[in-house]
């Protein structure tokens, strides 16, 4: 029976619980990409800010096409930088949660060694 309740142990130390850690590491990974939209950030990097764009009138007037050519160079320019800093920003929090996933992970690997040492350390110290 101890012999039974080992194995079920060992199977469910680093065979059952390593594949829920990388399941829920996965489920944690795609809301940090659903969450700074980072897909649709990348399809509509040089897309105008907020949709703001100059309409030229009608005729053709040499001044008002320039300035509504500014208007929207300038409108794509911010959205492109906003848009950027917002990429920036969920890509290191893509880095923060794949650095913890994975100290996470081998810390749970780790841990029947880290007990067993601790256990050892402490009869040493008492003996």
């Amino acid at each position: 029976m101890p012999v039974l309740i080992f194995a079920r142990y060992f199977q469910w130390h680093f065979i059952i619980m390593p594949l829920e850690i990388l399941k829920g590491w996965k489920n944690i990974f795609l809301f940090a990409v659903n969450y700074f939209s980072l897909p649709l950030l990348l399809k509509t990097l040089f897309s105008p800010w907020r949709r703001i764009t100059w309409q030229g009138a009608k005729g053709f007037d040499f001044s008002a096409f320039f300035e509504n050519l500014a208007g929207n160079f300038m409108s794509r320019i911010l959205g492109f930088l906003i848009r950027l800093a917002i990429v920036a920003a969920g890509l290191l929090g893509l880095s923060i949660v794949i650095l913890g996933g994975i100290g996470a992970f081998l810390s749970w690997i780790a841990l029947p060694a880290a007990i067993l040492f601790s256990l050892l350390y402490g009869f040493t110290i008492l003996f």
